[in-house]
C-alpha cells in the first residue's frame, strides 16, 4: 500500500513492510488509522457539526421571539446606521456590483478547474454549489417560520437561509478543489473575504437578517465538508508537501482569522446588550443601531471561520493530484536490499536465478 495510507501505530497487529504483497496492501489500505480515513473521518465531523449548529440557529433566530426580535432589529437599525446609509446613499451601484461579482465568481471557479484540467473536481465544486443552492431553496420554501414584520407591522419577506451569501461562500470552499495546492489558502482566504462582504451587504441593503446570512454559510460548509468526506472515502486525496500554501497565503488567511475572531468576539458581546431590546416598539435608535452592528458583526464571523475550517480540514492534504498508487513488494524485492521508501516496485526483481513454477 501506499506510503502515506500506513496505519498508525496500534491500528493493526503489525505495521505494513516492503514484503507485504499487493493483495494484502488492497485488503489493508482502508483499515482504521489510514490517512484516507482520518481525512474522511474528520470532514464527516465538520459535516455534522454544520448540520447541527444549523438546526441551533433556525431553532434560535427564527422559532423563537427573542431572536426574531434580534433579526427584525437588526434590519431595521440600519437605517438608525450613518455609515450604512451613507455607502448604499452615495453607491447605487452596489447592488449590480455583488450580483456581477457573483457572476464572475462562478466563472473564475469553473474556468480554474477547466484551465488545469481537473474536470472531475470542477465537476464535483460546481455539484456542491448546485447542492448548496438546492438546500436552500427547499429551507426557505419549505422550513416552518412565523410571518415576519417590521417594527411599523409591515410584512417582511423571509430569507432564511440567504441564496447570495450560499452562493459566494460556496464558490469560495469549492476552490479547495480546483485552486493549485500551493496557492489554494490564497485563493480560498480572498473567496472567502469576498463572501463576507457579499453577506454583510445583504444586510446593510436590508435583504436578509443576520440569521440568514449565518445559515448560508453553514449550508455551504456542510455540503463542501460532505463533499470533502465522500472523495476521501474513494481514496482520492493524499497527502501535501510540508511546505505548503501556508506561507503565499498569510496575506489573505490573517486578515481572514483576525475578522473571525473579531467578528464573533464582538458579535457575542455586542448580543449581550441586544437581549435588553424591549418586546415591543417604540426602539432605541441607538439599540437598533447596536443590534445592525451586532448582526453584521456576527455574520462576518461565521462566514470567516468556514473558510478557515476548510482550510484546517484540508491541511497538508492534496486533492488536486492523482493519489500515489500502491507499492508493491514482495519476497525477491525484500531480499534484494530496495530501501522502505524507494520507487514503485513490483513483486519481483530482476534477478533471473529464480523461475515460476
Amino acid at each position: 500500500m501506499a506510503s502515506y495510507d500506513r496505519l498508525r501505530a496500534g491500528g493493526s497487529p503489525r505495521p505494513l513492510e516492503t514484503g507485504d504483497t499487493w493483495w494484502y496492501a488492497a485488503v489493508a489500505g482502508e483499515a482504521a488509522g489510514s490517512f484516507s480515513t482520518r481525512v474522511r473521518t474528520r470532514t464527516r465531523r465538520a459535516c455534522l457539526g454544520a448540520v447541527l449548529l444549523l438546526t441551533v440557529v433556525y431553532a434560535g433566530l427564527v422559532l423563537t421571539a427573542t431572536g426574531r426580535r434580534l433579526g427584525d432589529a437588526a434590519v431595521t437599525g440600519r437605517r438608525a446606521d450613518g455609515v450604512a446609509v451613507t455607502i448604499l446613499r452615495d453607491h447605487p451601484s452596489l447592488a449590480g456590483l455583488t450580483t456581477f461579482s457573483l457572476v464572475l465568481g462562478c466563472v473564475v471557479l469553473l474556468a480554474t478547474g477547466l484551465i488545469r484540467k481537473r474536470y472531475a473536481l470542477t465537476g464535483a465544486a460546481a455539484g456542491a454549489v448546485v447542492t448548496a443552492l438546492a438546500v436552500t431553496g427547499l429551507l426557505q420554501r419549505y422550513a416552518p417560520r412565523p410571518r415576519l414584520v417590521d417594527t411599523a407591522g409591515a410584512l417582511l419577506p423571509s430569507g432564511f437561509p440567504s441564496a447570495q451569501t450560499t452562493l459566494a461562500v460556496g464558490i469560495a470552499l469549492g476552490l479547495v478543489l480546483v485552486a493549485p495546492y500551493r496557492t489554494r489558502a490564497l485563493a480560498v482566504g480572498a473567496a472567502t473575504l469576498w463572501a463576507a462582504a457579499v453577506g454583510a451587504y445583504t444586510i446593510a441593503s436590508g435583504q436578509h437578517r443576520p440569521g440568514d446570512v449565518i445559515a448560508a454559510a453553514l449550508v455551504a460548509l456542510a455540503v463542501t465538508s460532505g463533499l470533502l468526506a465522500m472523495i476521501a472515502r474513494r481514496g482520492k486525496v493524499r497527502p501535501g508537501p510540508r511546505r505548503g500554501p501556508a506561507l503565499p497565503g498569510l496575506p489573505v488567511t490573517v486578515p481572514l482569522a483576525l475578522l473571525a475572531l473579531v467578528g464573533l468576539g464582538a458579535g457575542l458581546w455586542l448580543l449581550g446588550d441586544t437581549l435588553a431590546l424591549p418586546a415591543t416598539a417604540p426602539y432605541d435608535p441607538a439599540e437598533l443601531r447596536l443590534a445592525h452592528r451586532c448582526g453584521q458583526a456576527l455574520a462576518a464571523g461565521v462566514v470567516a471561520a468556514t473558510g478557515l475550517i476548510v482550510l484546517a480540514l484540508l491541511r497538508r492534504v492534496d486533492v488536486d493530484g492523482p493519489p500515489a498508487p500502491y507499492r508493491l513488494g514482495g519476497p525477491f524485492v525484500e531480499a534484494a536490499g530496495v530501501p522502505y521508501d524507494a520507487e514503485l516496485v513490483g513483486p519481483f526483481t530482476e534477478d533471473r536465478d529464480h523461475e515460476i513454477s
